[in-house]
Formats: structure tokens, C-alpha cells, sequence
């Protein structure tokens, strides 16, 4: 039986990913057995959604990309003021375009403790009551099921605007499955992490009578590399009146910014402790 070429690389890639598993869990468990401090979140990276460019999705009053950029600076102003010890790095702080591999890149070089992403969800244009839908929802880097592959490719088509994004993403095609199949292969080793802040995240939205749409695993280029728990937050839908106008006024930017506040606080203590 011959396989195709196209065969033959994926199965190069899957050894590939396996070996680099086997290899990273051998290591930590090394790690485990040696004399460490105490683990600290001392770095926290806020990525301001889109930009330049790439920041076409708005509501009627605002667009997508500022109203992110607004909250990640809000975000980031109040970490500092509630948790001295945390030293906050964004990866943008003005209306730019930058690759979502830089992104995440500039994480792993500064080996940030934590990877939060700030976005706003929008329904298609041509869905029907599509200003009905509202609520908040918390990615985090996974295969995901079928029918939530929407917003993965919807957050992936960022890449598009990039030169030589199939150098930079190894041949990672937005349209291509086997190349969400390996994304969601080398989706970074702290799941259980990633899951437990969202979830954090999810529950403080809640406690201030926003709808929960659920934390969810999905293939996000933005996330798939992280060296470390990495997040996703779509804090309300644009394309919904009343919440881009939440989105946008000072109480609901001052509200959102709490409960992020208030989950990274709570992660951070629990992680800490043990």
C-alpha cells in the first residue's frame, strides 16, 4: 500500500509531536524530584486582540480591536495596583498590527507565568437574530468538537494578513484540517491550568449576571504555542446592542476588568499554594 506525500508528512509531524511529549513529561518529572522554590505567577502577558489591519468586526458605535486594546490596558493598570508583585507585558498598547506568533512569542522569550488574550464575539452578519446572542465564553487551546470550529477559524484568519505565514505556523493552513489536526497536537502541556483560569474567569463574569457561554477547547493559533496557562476571553458579543454598549461605557470596561481581576487573584493563590 503507498501513501500520499501529503500522508507521509503528517505522519513525520504526529512522531514528531509524540516524541516532543515523551520528552517534556520525562523532564518534568526529573524536575519534580529536585529541590525547587516555591512557584510564583510573577509575569502575566495581556494580548489586546486584532489591530491595524486586522480589526474589520465592529458593532454600531465601536470596533472590536479598540474596545479589547481598552480593556487590556484597564486590565493590566489594575493588576498592577491589586497584585504589586506582578509585572504586566502587553503585546500591543496601541492600534497595530501584530502576527499572532509574535504574540505568543513574546510570552515564551519572557517566560510569562500567565498568557491572557482579550477579545469581543460577533455573530455572521447574515445569521438571523444575530443582535439577539450575548454572553461570554473563555477559550482555551484544544482540538474542540465540530461544531465549535467557528470561532477557531474566525480567530485563525488573522494569519491571512501576515507575509510567509506558512513559514512562520509550519505550513499551518486556516483551511486545512490535517492542519488543525497537528495545532491541536501541539497545543502546549498546561491544559489543566489554562481550564482552571478560565474557569475562574467564567465564574466571576457570572457572579455579575452576564450569560455563561462555558469555557471551551478550541485549535487557536493565538494560543496553540503558549509555554505556559493561556487563555482566550470573548467578553461580550459586538454585534449585540446592549452589550457593545456595556462594552464600551466606563462602568462595564471597570466591571470586566474586576472580574479578570478578581479570577487571576484566585488562580494565583491556589496555584501558589500548592
Amino acid at each position: 500500500m503507498r501513501y500520499k506525500t501529503s500522508e507521509i508528512m503528517l505522519f513525520r509531524r504526529l512522531i514528531c509531536c509524540l516524541t516532543c511529549l515523551i520528552v517534556a513529561f520525562l523532564f518534568s518529572s526529573f524536575k519534580s524530584g529536585s529541590t525547587r522554590l516555591p512557584y510564583k505567577v510573577k509575569t502575566i502577558v495581556l494580548d489586546a486582540g486584532h489591530g491595524g489591519r486586522d480589526g474589520t468586526t465592529r458593532g454600531l458605535i465601536a470596533r472590536e480591536k479598540d474596545i479589547a486594546l481598552q480593556v487590556a490596558l484597564r486590565l493590566g493598570k489594575a493588576l498592577e495596583e491589586n497584585i504589586p508583585d506582578i509585572k504586566v507585558v502587553y503585546t500591543r498598547t496601541e492600534d497595530v498590527f501584530v502576527p499572532l506568533y509574535e504574540r505568543i512569542g513574546l510570552a515564551n522569550k519572557i517566560k510569562a507565568d500567565l498568557f491572557i488574550s482579550i477579545h469581543c464575539n460577533s455573530m455572521p452578519s447574515n445569521m438571523r437574530n444575530r443582535t439577539a446572542v450575548k454572553g461570554v465564553e473563555t477559550f482555551v487551546s484544544g482540538s474542540g468538537r465540530l461544531d465549535e470550529q467557528n470561532t477557531a477559524i474566525l480567530e485563525n484568519q488573522s494569519i491571512l494578513y501576515e507575509k510567509n505565514y506558512k513559514e512562520n505556523y509550519e505550513g499551518y493552513d486556516p483551511k486545512d484540517p490535517e492542519s488543525i489536526i497537528i495545532f491541536s497536537l501541539l497545543k502546549n502541556a498546561y491544559r489543566d491550568q489554562s481550564i482552571r483560569l478560565a474557569t475562574f474567569i467564567q465564574n466571576e463574569y457570572v457572579s455579575t449576571g452576564r450569560i455563561n457561554r462555558g469555557v471551551k477547547e478550541q485549535s487557536l493559533a493565538v494560543l496553540a504555542k503558549a509555554g505556559m496557562p493561556s487563555v482566550l476571553t470573548e467578553i461580550g458579543f459586538i454585534s449585540n446592542p446592549e452589550e457593545e454598549e456595556y462594552m464600551v461605557s466606563e462602568a462595564g470596561q471597570t466591571e470586566i476588568v474586576n472580574c479578570l481581576v478578581k479570577a487571576i487573584q484566585t488562580y494565583k493563590k491556589q496555584v501558589e499554594l500548592n
